[in-house]
């Protein structure tokens, strides 16, 4: 007798992952796709002939399976690809590549974090997870105006934000007024939580599990009376190390890449290295690093793997020692120098091969923006862990997609040729 839920082989997680990252499409329309797309169903193996039972896949069923693939799982799959890419693309095995490094930002599903909105944040979660408890517990005590609780907190969080947006006379002791009665909620909120976190049950292993989800609620909501406090009743300026941008995702970044718009990206920092067949060789998230940082663990990966022979940069990744470490195993390093050039390095970069390949390197912008287009823009994907595996399959999918117009295009040329040889007979 066969009981549960039907799983996915991982073929199949593979072809949805890699559908919905094409696609650029919500798991929504991707279960229409996998349920009415012939093609699709085909490629999965799933479509039969008429008078066989056809095989449907439940909502719930795609969105836990196309989430089982981990980051290592998807590293791996992308080397694959990468090495059946060569395999298509390459003329001679021993061809060296030339390779182009860049970065850029993957926003993460966070709204523009300010000290009080995330203050409301940590309050509502805080009073989910009491809610949970009442909602298995209804004997538990203490809790009967909860929603009053929702209510005074997210309408004091709006007065702050508006007395923050409007103007006119006395707008900083406007500002200061909604604050302290703002903070004066969030502080009772947390001293009826402290006192009645006590007598909230711990039946099972829920339990225990949602008692610590509250204590990191409640302790981000202490964090953030204090900062809330500092920064407008104390005049403190918050030191950037102290700031929290996401207290659901707790890996985003503050991000400034120079840009008029947008000035300031919310998530990571994504390091690229494309060749001269635009197949992304190697990708990695920048953990608080800068683009100097990058160059080394990059080089060592791929100078270890790969014949190079020419590697190009923009200003960003510009130190003497990564020039000099890459000196030492790629033919030609293209990697401007930041600030005034003495007449040696002037002179390198006047050179008519530094200026060939630093206006190729404009190459990988042009990926880094089909990449954008194909869903890493933004993930929204919840968890550092799904960021991981969400990003790597967005690389998988483009890789693929290259590999697919090559190939289409050389059995367009096949047809092409096999046509004029059939009307010269």
């Amino acid at each position: 007798m066969r009981t549960g839920r039907p799983g996915m082989n991982l073929w199949q997680i593979f072809v949805l992952s890699q559908v919905r990252l094409c696609q650029n499409i919500s798991y929504d329309e991707l279960h229409d796709l996998a349920n009415h797309h012939t093609l699709i169903r085909q490629i999965m193996g799933v479509e039969r002939g008429f008078g066989y039972e056809r095989h449907e896949f439940e909502y719930q069923n795609i969105v836990d399976n196309v989430s089982l693939l981990n980051d290592e799982t998807v590293r791996e799959l992308n080397r694959v690809i990468v090495e059946f890419g060569y395999k298509v693309f390459k003329k001679k095995e021993a061809e060296a590549l030339r390779l182009k490094t860049d970065s850029f930002a993957v926003e993460s599903n966070v709204h523009f974090p300010t000290d009080y909105n995330l203050l409301w944040d940590s309050a509502r979660k805080s009073l989910d997870m009491v809610a949970k408890f009442l909602k298995k517990y209804p004997e538990v005590q203490g809790w009967r105006k909860m929603r009053d609780w929702y209510r005074q907190l997210k309408n004091s969080m709006r007065a702050v934000g508006k007395a923050f947006s409007s103007g006119g006379k006395g707008k900083e002791q406007r500002v200061k007024q909604t604050v302290r009665y703002y903070l004066s909620k969030a502080r009772a909120l947390q001293n009826k939580l402290e006192r009645s976190k006590e007598d909230l049950p711990t039946g099972d292993i829920m339990d225990v599990l949602i008692h610590l989800e509250m204590d990191r609620y409640m302790e981000l909501l202490d964090k953030h009376i204090d900062l809330l406090e500092r920064r407008v009743l104390k005049g403190e300026v918050i030191p950037h190390d102290e700031k929290v941008f996401s207290i659901f995702e707790g890996y985003t970044e503050w991000i400034k890449k120079g840009k008029l718009h947008p000035n300031v990206e919310l998530g990571k920092k994504l390091a690229i290295t494309t060749d001269q067949y635009n197949l992304i060789v190697d990708y990695r998230i920048m953990e608080n690093q800068s683009d100097v940082e990058m160059v080394k663990p990059i080089a060592e990966e791929l100078i270890s793997r790969y014949n190079i022979r020419s590697w190009s940069f923009d200003k960003g990744f510009w130190n003497k020692e990564n020039k000099a470490l890459l000196e030492g195993h790629v033919e030609k390093v293209v990697m401007p120098k930041k600030g005034k050039c003495n007449k040696l390095e002037q002179a390198e970069e006047d050179h008519r091969n530094f200026k060939l390949l630093r206006n190729k390197h404009s190459a990988v912008e042009s990926n880094i923006n089909e990449l954008e287009c194909r869903g890493l823009d933004r993930c929204p994907d919840r968890g550092y862990m799904h960021f991981k595996r969400y990003i790597g399959l967005s690389v998988a999918a483009y890789n693929l997609r290259r590999i697919g117009q090559e190939l289409i295009e050389i059995r367009r040329k096949q047809d092409l040729v096999e046509r004029e040889f059939r009307v010269a007979a």
